[in-house]
């Protein structure tokens, strides 16, 4: 299925990881919504300061020193004005935060209240070290973060939004939509309900083949196959394929180590598609979504074993369970791993449990923020087909909405994985 069309009383909204992430899944779209008469404007979450793969082949040696991560991060700045520049997009049109590279996931599940700022891993420190960024000085915590995003969707009004995937396994990814998500139902009595069209970027063996090969289809991939995902395609005319493929370049600290990778993302279409959500009663079942497929409601038994790889999630008596199918000879073995984010409305999101939970064959533990937390009335019960886990409601802050992610390993080595999904509780 296409995107919907762009019209001229469009206000595009692209809200991009790290500089180039809107070049490398956005630029055939950022050219159409431009041709259309669309407002369009790019928001940068960080400015990509933490790969020091790419810095030590630019710089032809290794990058080590905190100022000079700074300034590779100046560096990503300016080519992403160039790269957007050559697409029609002036300068007042960005805006760069600044927040740490490698970092956002880490704030969204630890740093916000009660608690000193996140440090940067490789610049050692705790706020936006760029003068001309719009979050200059701002301490990295959640609070920022999601404040920032809610001045610029408040000011700008986006009627379309672009943003990088749930199920993308780079963290920085992973949250620039989870803020998203808080923010858009934190504003959605102001701004209502923009439509939100997720792309992805860092997928295990996707896509192939690597490198520049215009004349190929960018599809699915084949972990997402028979996911309920509604994917939606832009397709690019000749010229819109040599102006992305000029825009990729303009990242000179990035395409000099991985030009084989990121022009392996200029293809004949661009690709978007977001998770259904799930909604639960408050009692009763709900319906399956596995890692590989997806069983139909009729089909579902709550009672039966999934089958390996398979998770399933339902509300019964005040208490949020997942069950997830797994394979008998793991019995011993299997690691269960979830995090549980929960929103409810009239409640800061600040103060809502940021929950991880850690069960390892059938012992657990769980955190909140972080920290070692009560976990009295959770229930795990582990069989040769599968685990549930039951987790009471009053432990995830009596959430009307949950952000859910799973992962399941053999011993150490993951088995599977769900990105978050979006869960919404009918009360």
């Amino acid at each position: 299925m296409r995107l919907p069309a762009f019209s001229a009383s469009d206000k595009v909204l692209i809200l991009a990881p790290h500089p180039d992430d809107e070049a490398i899944a956005c630029a055939g779209v950022i050219q159409e919504a431009l041709r259309r008469g669309a407002f369009l404007k790019v928001a940068y979450l960080t400015n990509g300061d933490h790969n020091q793969l790419a810095f030590l082949v630019y710089k032809k040696r290794p990058v080590l020193r905190t100022g000079e991560f700074i300034q590779m991060g100046e560096v990503r700045r300016r080519e992403a004005v160039q790269a957007m520049r050559s697409l029609g997009v002036p300068v007042e049109d960005l805006v760069f935060l600044g927040y740490p590279d490698f970092g956002t996931f880490s704030i969204f599940c630890k740093y916000w209240k009660s608690r000193k700022p996140y440090k940067s891993i490789l610049t050692r420190i705790s706020a936006v070290p760029y003068k001309d960024n719009f979050s200059y000085a701002s301490a990295y915590n959640g609070e920022n973060i999601l404040s920032d995003l809610k001045k610029i969707l408040l000011d700008y009004r986006p009627t379309k939004i672009f943003v990088s995937h749930l199920g993308d396994v780079n963290v920085d990814h992973k949250a620039y939509y989870l803020f998203l998500c808080i923010a858009l139902a934190d504003l959605e009595k102001e701004i209502g309900r923009p439509q939100v069209f997720p792309y992805l970027v860092h997928c295990p063996g996707w896509p192939l083949p690597r490198h520049y090969h215009p004349d190929l289809p960018l599809l699915p991939p084949g972990q997402f196959s028979g996911l309920a995902l509604d994917w939606r395609v832009h397709r690019l005319n000749g010229a819109d394929i040599g102006k992305k493929h000029d825009a990729i370049l303009c990242y000179r600290s990035q395409t000099r180590s991985s030009a084989f990778y990121l022009l392996s993302f200029v293809r004949g279409n661009e690709l978007f598609g977001d998770y259904p959500e799930i909604t639960l009663g408050s009692v009763g079942k709900g319906r399956l979504f596995p890692f590989s497929r997806e069983i139909p409601d009729e089909e579902y038994d709550p009672s039966g074993p999934n089958e390996a790889g398979e998770a399933s999630y339902s509300v019964s008596g005040g208490v949020f369970y997942i069950t997830v199918g797994k394979n008998w000879e793991l019995e011993k073995r299997f690691v269960f791993t979830a995090y549980i984010f929960g929103y409810k409305n009239g409640v800061e999101f600040a103060a809502m449990p940021k929950i991880m939970f850690i069960s390892r064959y059938n012992v657990f533990k769980m955190f909140d923020k972080g920290r070692p937390v009560s976990s009295g009335g959770v229930s795990v019960q582990l069989s040769k087909e599968r685990v549930t886990v039951g987790i009471p409601l009053h432990l995830l802050g009596d959430p009307d909405r949950m952000l859910v992610s799973i992962r399941t390993y053999d011993r150490m080595q993951p088995r599977g994985a769900a990105g978050f999904r979006r869960i919404r509780l009918n009360k």
